[in-house]
Order: structure tokens, then sequence, then C-alpha cells
């Protein structure tokens, strides 16, 4: 399963390692994905949801 947040679709970002001696090598960010019981389209889902989107309260949790 990819890694995207299923709310916000924020995804993996990548870029450089730079060292002192400016030796580049690839490097990829991962978002801070949380797996949630959540009321998704009516019903209640297990879904991927980044912590930003948890804490604005984009996303209402299942009871």
């Amino acid at each position: 399963m990819a890694r995207i947040c299923e709310i916000c679709g924020k995804k993996p970002s990548t870029g450089n390692n730079v060292s002192h001696a400016h030796n580049k090598t690839r490097k990829v960010w991962y978002p801070n994905l949380q797996k949630v019981k959540a009321l998704h389209q009516g019903t209640v889902r297990s879904i991927k949801v980044c912590t930003r989107c948890i804490r604005s309260g984009a996303v209402v949790k299942a009871l």
C-alpha cells in the first residue's frame, strides 16, 4: 500500500543528503502516517492519515 495520506494526499518527498565534503546521495522523507479508525464517507474504516490531519480535526475518529 502506498505511503499517502488519504485525507490531504501528502506523500513522500525526495532530495539529497549533502555531506560536509558536498557528496550527494538520494534521500526520502516520509510523512508521519498513522492507522486510524475513522468515519470516512459515512462508514467506519481504518485509514492511513498524517498527524497534521488528525491534529487539525480533518478526521472524525470512530467511537
